[in-house]
């Protein structure tokens, strides 16, 4: 009988972390899921291995030998050949301040230790799936979610069929975040990808904007399902997968 493989079969992801039994650890299990596993011990070889195999995802401690796993993270996020390849993070820091610091350097995901291995292949699998839908979605000239349509040609917005009339900026907000779904974005960041070099621009007017671009496109907005606001860091679109 041939063997079924799994969708992520083969998938290179690269493992960094000092800790030498954390790293066989993660590496056996994934392996035994089918993927195929790199390693890493410091932060130099994690951006020589980087830039050498370009994997498909990294799972990426922040205390390391010789350069931290922040900066690792935003040599890749500032690198344009490697800036797409999702990251995991995974470090002792568990503060709701340091997760905010993980995502505005270019996290996908963060994981606190001690970790479960089933939670963290888990979300290793999430953040490939989101990854995989986000490269559709750029390439798509047509976004569906629910009864949300949004034809990135025509700069059209239709609920049940009904035309959408939004703001540039409530269109432009709209479509970073679908084209993005599952990611979480920090004021920050939206400003900086969003509104970009425009002046006198302050993280708030993020709130504002999302307040407006949820009274046009949500059923309900006590519980929103297209934007949803994750608490302490910033916005993400519906998985709508």
């Amino acid at each position: 009988m041939t063997k079924k493989h799994a969708p992520f079969d083969h998938v290179e992801i690269l493992v960094v972390d000092d800790e030498e039994d954390i790293v066989e650890l993660i590496s056996y299990n994934l392996e035994k899921e089918g993927f195929a596993v790199q390693k890493a011990y410091n932060g130099e070889d994690a951006l020589k291995s980087v830039r050498e195999s370009r994997p498909k995802l990294i799972i990426l401690d922040l205390m390391l030998p010789g350069i931290q796993g922040l900066e690792v993270s935003r040599t890749i996020r500032n690198s344009a050949d490697l800036a797409d390849i999702p990251i995991v993070m995974l470090t002792a820091k568990g503060e709701e301040i340091d997760k905010i610091i993980g995502l505005e350097m270019g996290a996908d995901d963060y994981i606190t230790k001690p970790f479960s291995i089933r939670e963290l292949i888990a979300r290793v699998r999430a953040v490939l799936r989101r990854s995989e839908t986000i490269h559709r979605a750029e390439d798509s000239d047509v976004f569906t979610c629910r009864n949300l349509k949004i034809d990135y040609t025509s700069y059209t917005v239709t609920i049940k069929g009904d035309a959408v009339d939004i703001s540039p900026t409530e269109y432009k907000l709209l479509k970073f975040l679908s084209q993005h779904p599952g990611r979480v974005y920090t004021r920050d960041q939206l400003l900086d990808r969003v509104w970009g070099d425009e002046a006198f621009v302050e993280p708030r007017t993020v709130d504002v904007h999302i307040r407006r671009l949820r009274t046009h496109i949500e059923e309900d907005l006590s519980q929103p399902y297209f934007i949803q606001t994750v608490r302490g860091v910033g916005y993400k679109f519906a998985d709508c997968d």
